[in-house]
């Protein structure tokens, strides 16, 4: 048994001591003259030890009624370890609940915003696709830069570094306000300039009025030129691939019976496969076009030559045809249409970012693994975004369409 006064006249040693109390309870002494009481107990024939404190603020008889106390709780099937870290994750939530976190406060901040609700959904999609996950639960006082960096270079690793880049500039919109109301002392982000990859400088001309969209496809109906370039100007908006992946499609690539294209890995940017789910408007055009080039190798062949796909400037010469500057649209800008729409209108971030092949560059990829991702709400995203642009075309009533909740 020990004493306070053995346990004072205790000399440090190079070397960690135990001085043993009895029922498994023990001081273990350091080199440093710290001093910290341990129990050592078994469940289920495994032995454990359960840190009691500190001596001398956890004195030689607190340590003994701490040791009685998990003494009771093994007799009753507690491991008093499972029971400490039970209460301190209690304490811990009950303390994050009490806190302004992130996620709290960011929503207070969407709520009293006033503007175009455009931006405001964007806002939100941001905070709630990109921010929320990895930071929402933790209260502002530790969301330090670099937890805050961590955060962003998630995004930036998936190759949306324009996203990254929104992000922060939406965290710091929120620790800016929540300074202005007391809620937090300073804002992070203002220790992350230069942090990030810079943007992608290339503008690529887009048009997202929905309005606009149905004018824009209403104009394409009407092109009088070669009709292979009808087909590719009629499908460059459905499928939103880059103008390259789509001027050399090649037949083989496609299941028309089963409305998938799968683009092989070494004609993506990013060198990873890639699926695009065929919408039944799309497959209509390519049943039509494959009657004229269905028995060569490329589905939208040369005008000089067949066995050279079209040329990289056919798309964007027949939109300057249609009497659309390179300010308005290019034939790149039918993939940042369909992001902002289908972002603005409720579809799954991930699924629009995976359907846009914006593959994690930094990762070798197996063959269709990765494109395969989030297929089945893609198929059906892909049939109400073509459904979506008939409506346009057709001059319906713009009316967004969501995604309908589980699906």
């Amino acid at each position: 048994m020990l004493t306070d006064t053995a346990i004072r006249k205790t000399k440090t040693t190079d070397k960690a001591q135990k001085l043993f109390d009895g029922g498994g309870l023990f001081l273990l002494v350091h080199p440093n003259g710290s001093r910290y009481w341990r129990l050592k107990y078994r469940v289920d024939g495994r032995e454990k030890l359960l840190a009691l404190g500190v001596y001398p603020t956890v004195s030689l008889a607190d340590a003994r009624e701490r040791r009685e106390d998990a003494r009771k709780l093994l007799a009753n099937g507690s491991d008093p370890s499972e029971v400490k870290k039970a209460a301190k994750a209690e304490r811990l939530e009950a303390a994050t609940v009490a806190a302004d976190t992130f996620e709290t406060v960011a929503r207070d901040w969407l709520a009293r915003q006033v503007g175009a609700e455009i931006t405001l959904s964007k806002s939100r999609w941001i905070l709630e696709s990109y921010l929320f996950p990895e930071i929402g639960s933790l209260p502002l006082a530790e969301v330090t830069p670099r937890v805050l960096l961590d955060a962003l270079r998630k995004i930036e690793e998936r190759g949306i570094v324009e996203t990254a880049h929104r992000a922060k500039i939406k965290a710091g919109q929120v620790f800016r306000w929540a300074i202005l109301e007391g809620r937090a002392e300073v804002d992070p982000t203002a220790s992350l300039r230069g942090a990030l990859k810079p943007p992608r400088n290339k503008h690529h001309a887009a048009i997202t009025d929905p309005a606009k969209i149905g004018e824009l496809l209403r104009a394409i109906d009407g092109f009088s030129g070669q009709y292979v370039t009808l087909c590719a100007l009629k499908l460059a908006p459905m499928l939103f691939v880059r103008p390259g992946e789509l001027r050399k499609a090649e037949w083989s690539e496609f299941d028309v019976d089963g409305a998938i294209w799968r683009i092989p890995g070494e004609r993506m940017k990013m060198k990873a496969a890639h699926i695009v789910p065929l919408a039944s408007q799309a497959v209509d055009v390519l049943r039509e076009l494959h009657d004229l080039t269905g028995s060569g190798q490329y589905v939208f062949p040369g005008a000089r030559s067949a066995s050279r796909p079209m040329s990289e400037n056919t798309i964007n010469a027949s939109l300057r045809r249609l009497g659309y500057g390179k300010d308005e649209v290019t034939g790149h800008g039918f993939r940042s249409m369909a992001a902002s729409r289908l972002n603005e209108l409720g579809w799954n971030a991930d699924a629009i970012e995976r359907q846009l092949a914006h593959a994690e560059s930094n990762k070798v990829r197996a063959a269709y693994t990765h494109a395969a991702q989030y297929l089945d709400e893609r198929k059906r995203m892909m049939q109400a975004w073509a459904d979506y642009l008939e409506g346009l075309r057709n001059g319906a009533a713009v009316v967004p369409f969501r995604r309908k909740a589980g699906g």
